[in-house]
Formats: structure tokens, C-alpha cells, sequence
């Protein structure tokens, strides 16, 4: 990698992303890879995208398969992220897989998506995969979270939210100025 990409990987990892774990299954063999690059695309029809290395096996086995699992990673699952990045330090943990062969789930994980590949797109060095949300679940939980090249998680501050006290929050500014209108028949 070179230095202007090197800069740029840097940059980039100054947005905070989750932490998921792509999943499939060929058979009994269940195959996954960790991935930040996870969003949501469309509500209807429901759409999420994952942006895998083209260089990886996850990658080529999501284009073939008839479904796959996207699994949210819990606060105290770095051991797994980790493992599934290829950067283990250890034994790997032993795993008790849910969801049978059609999505496999990883327990504990705050969010759970079962997808069926919609469509791929290339993307670079990446490829961008569209899944159709078929089934999904969130037992919920705190996130792992990653920043700047470190997992870790989110530092919530105690009673409060992120709207208290912003005038862009939901109870004041935009949303109370937008139901008003909503309300009159207006328009923004």
C-alpha cells in the first residue's frame, strides 16, 4: 500500500462503523469474514449492502449463494471480530452456530439479517453486494464499534441522549417544524 492510500485508509477510518460478520454456508461448512462496510439501502423492498475484498473467499461465495447472514457484533465479541479478520491470537473460540444453513448467526450478537443477494456491483478492489433483507432479529445490546483501526465500544453518556438540548433534535426545530406543516397540508 502506498503512502497517499495509506493516508487515505487513515482518513477514512475516522468515521466509526459497526462491526459485522458476513456469513454463509456451503453444505455443513459455514465460511465468514468481518465486515465494517455495512449499510442500509432501501425499506421497501428492504435492501443492505456489504462491501467485500474481492480477494476474499466470503466474497466469491456470497455471489453464488442462496442466502447469507449479516451478524452485528456485541461490545464483548472482539475475539470474534478478530478471528474472522484472520488476526487470531489464539485457539478460535469454539462457536455454536443458530440459523441452520440458510443465514448461520453468530449468538450473542445485538442484530441478526438473513438476506438473499439482490445484485453486485463492482466496487474497486471491493465488491458491493445488495441483499434483500428476508428475516431479521435484534436481541439488541451494546455495539462493538470500530475507529481509527481500534474495536472498542460506545461511550454512552449516562441520562442522557443525543438529542437533549438540541434544537435539531426531534422534539424541537426540524421534525416539530415538518409536523406542523404535515398537519396544515403544507409543504417544507
Amino acid at each position: 500500500m502506498d503512502q497517499e492510500q495509506r493516508a487515505l485508509r487513515d482518513c477514512l477510518g475516522q468515521f466509526a462503523s459497526g462491526v459485522t460478520v458476513v456469513t454463509t454456508a456451503d453444505g455443513t461448512a459455514v465460511h465468514g469474514a468481518t465486515v465494517s462496510s455495512f449499510t442500509s439501502v432501501s425499506l421497501a423492498p428492504p435492501l443492505i449492502l456489504v462491501s467485500l475484498d474481492r480477494r476474499s473467499r466470503t466474497c466469491h461465495r456470497l455471489a453464488t449463494a442462496p442466502t447469507f447472514g449479516v451478524n452485528v457484533l456485541a461490545a464483548d465479541q472482539r475475539d470474534l471480530a478478530l478471528l474472522f479478520a484472520g488476526h487470531a491470537g489464539g485457539p478460535a473460540p469454539e462457536i455454536h452456530w443458530t440459523g441452520g444453513t440458510r443465514a448461520p448467526q453468530l449468538p450473542g450478537a445485538v442484530a441478526h439479517f438473513t438476506c438473499r443477494p439482490w445484485a453486485g456491483y463492482d466496487g474497486g478492489d471491493h465488491v458491493l453486494h445488495i441483499g434483500e433483507v428476508i428475516d431479521f432479529e435484534a436481541p439488541g445490546g451494546p455495539p462493538l464499534v470500530f475507529h481509527s483501526g481500534t474495536l472498542g465500544e460506545l461511550n454512552r453518556t449516562p441520562g442522557g441522549t443525543v438529542w437533549a438540548g438540541s434544537l435539531d433534535g426531534p422534539a424541537h426545530g426540524w421534525a416539530a417544524d415538518f409536523g406542523a406543516l404535515a398537519a396544515t397540508g403544507g409543504t417544507p
